[in-house]
């Protein structure tokens, strides 16, 4: 059965790597990101039913006026990815700049919000969904110089978590700590180490299926992709 997967953030890293493979799985994939040159990309390489629009999920307006179109035209989504997330250069927080701080903040937190605000009333009209909000093994531990990203994912492992008490039986919201992952946001973190975590290639083999399987069942409980 071909399912309808939105997911954010599809212009790189996990984001095009779910992208990809989904739709190599027989599935549709309708997704958004800031750039508009891997939009455009993307629109080129994966024609309809595949979708793919120029959004900042921080923004509330572009978010809304995302979901209107997208559950226009294609419906309610089986499979909901909340993935967009940034992080700032490795810094002690009093020395992040307040600009930096704030960017990621409405974007890991607010941008998450935004998409669940603009999408969930529909799921639940159906009654059917399952929402993912991608969070981090930052989003379970701690670790000096990325203060603000783990303030980010603790507080998607809260979000999601208390929303999945407010959802009806047939939806579910799910914390996924995708794992560690060789992607560009590894290495601003980690630099030449990144390499030797798990690869794009081989995590995506593993994290599809595992999208795939999860259920209303799975609803408000914090998982991590078997890699």
């Amino acid at each position: 059965m071909t399912k309808l997967i939105v997911i954010t953030g599809v212009s790189r890293g996990l984001g095009l790597a779910m992208t990809e493979g989904f739709i190599q799985a027989g599935h549709t994939v309708v997704g958004c990101a800031r750039s508009e040159a891997a939009v455009a990309k993307l629109s080129q390489q994966y024609n309809s039913p595949h979708d793919f629009m120029v959004v900042d999920v921080a923004d509330n307006q572009q978010v809304k006026t995302w979901a209107e179109q997208v559950l226009s035209r294609h419906g309610v989504p089986d499979l909901l990815i909340n993935n967009a997330a940034i992080i700032n250069p490795l810094a002690p927080l009093w020395q992040i700049p307040v600009e930096e701080f704030d960017r990621l903040i409405d974007v890991n937190i607010k941008g998450v919000a935004n998409v669940i605000r603009h999408f969930v009333p529909a799921m639940k009209e159906k009654n059917r969904g399952i929402i993912v909000n991608l969070s981090s093994g930052w989003g379970r531990s701690t670790s000096p110089e990325v203060a603000s990203y783990c303030a980010s994912k603790w507080a998607i492992e809260g979000l999601t978590r208390s929303l999945a008490q407010e959802l009806p039986s047939g939806i579910a919201a799910i914390p996924l700590n995708p794992g560690i992952i060789h992607t560009d946001m590894l290495e601003i973190c980690y630099g030449e180490e990144a390499a030797a975590y798990t690869a794009i290639k081989d995590w995506v083999k593993q994290a599809v299926p595992f999208l795939l399987k999860l259920s209303a069942k799975d609803n408000g409980m914090p998982l991590t992709v078997p890699v």
